[in-house]
This record gives C-alpha cells, sequence and structure tokens, in this order.
C-alpha cells in the first residue's frame, strides 16, 4: 500500500501543511510528474487544485525535473538546481536524483495551491 507526505504550500498566506495521504488518494498522485495539476480533494481540500512542485525519495534525493521516468540517475548539475548548491562561481557536480514521475519509491510530494475554492485551507486542514 503506497502512502505519500503531502506539503501544501499556500502562497496567498505564506503558510504551509503535512498531510499524510494512504490507499484511494495517494494513488491519485502515482503517475504524475512535477508541473501536473491534481484535484485537492485527494488531501482534504475540496474546490482547490494543486500543483506538483516536487517531491524526494526514501534515502532524501530530490525528484529533479530534467530527468524523465522514475529511475535513479547521475545528472551533472550547476547553479541554482534542486538538490546542489555550489561552494564556488561556476562549479558542477554529479548528483545521483531521481525522475521526475511519482512512484512507490516517492515518499514526500511538495505542491502548491493554483486555485482556491470557497472556503480557506485553514479551516478546511484544521479540521482533519
Amino acid at each position: 500500500m503506497v502512502s505519500y507526505t503531502i506539503v501544501v504550500g499556500d502562497s496567498d498566506t505564506g503558510s504551509s501543511y503535512q498531510l499524510e495521504v494512504d490507499g484511494q488518494d495517494a494513488n491519485r498522485f502515482v503517475g504524475k510528474s512535477i508541473n501536473d495539476e491534481v484535484d485537492g480533494d485527494a488531501v482534504g481540500l475540496d474546490g482547490y487544485t494543486l500543483k506538483i512542485t516536487g517531491g524526494s525519495d526514501e534515502s532524501g534525493r530530490p525528484l529533479n525535473e530534467s530527468t524523465s521516468g522514475t529511475n535513479l540517475k547521475q545528472v551533472l548539475m550547476g547553479e541554482r538546481q534542486t538538490g546542489y548548491k555550489p561552494k564556488r562561481d561556476g562549479e558542477r557536480r554529479r548528483v545521483t536524483t531521481r525522475g521526475r514521475e511519482i512512484s512507490d519509491s516517492t515518499v514526500q510530494i511538495n505542491t502548491s495551491i493554483i486555485s482556491s475554492g470557497d472556503t480557506p485551507a485553514e479551516e478546511l486542514l484544521e479540521s482533519e
């Protein structure tokens, strides 16, 4: 059975919410990629639309937007890329990352709210 930790970022209020989903709600995320949109009903946000912005696997490796699939790959990273912080200007290094597609190996999924529903997200998530 697949279970994910979903981090929902609300840019209007500047707050984020961490939710656990499993079962049928978690299956809505399997096969989706970074920048795909998901209905907010999966995490208890009725009427909301969420955009997948990233995530990580069980070892803490980030999902890389430029790598297709779900497998591990070594990617040459430079400035301002997820999963690598250069110590000097122009420094590049090979970093092991996971592909952009969500699979059973993914543990955490980062999302942001694109369109809001009628009730504020704080009220919907506090009731759970």
